[in-house]
């Protein structure tokens, strides 16, 4: 038996080969049939299709008419979503983007004021010093 360490733990590298032939979900698997030669499918009684076919449909939940009516509800939203959202991104880019050159130009205005009066105030003290020397 080969053994590898993976992680501090020993995994076996030894593994079974996969089965020579697995039954699909609509086949009936007998206990103690016989296997089918290769390449055929094992003959299934009719009496297990038969028995099977409504076991498989009762397999399916059945959606009443609330339950459809919340699913179409549900992906509507989403549809509606993504387009109000993209209307709307594209109409308030252009107007924030108007808004912010506003904005900016307006801030650049205060800022110079304010540095005017601030190096006035500078200039102010600073003579004011040099008299009184």
């Amino acid at each position: 038996m080969g053994l590898r360490r993976i992680g501090g733990d020993r995994v076996s590298t030894d593994r079974p080969g996969p089965p020579k032939r697995v039954p699909t979900l609509t086949e009936v698997v007998e206990v103690g049939s016989p296997e089918a030669p290769a390449g055929q499918p094992a003959p299934v009684p009719a009496a297990a299709t038969e028995a099977a076919a409504p076991a498989a449909q009762r397999a399916v939940p059945e959606l009443n008419e609330e339950q459809i009516a919340q699913r179409v509800l549900l992906g509507l939203q989403r549809q509606v979503d993504a387009i109000v959202e993209q209307r709307l991104r594209a109409a308030v880019t252009p107007a924030l983007a108007r808004l912010t050159d506003a904005l900016v130009r307006e801030l650049r205005t205060e800022l110079a004021s304010t540095m005017r009066e601030v190096v006035v105030q500078a200039v102010a003290q600073e003579l004011s010093r040099h008299r009184r020397r």
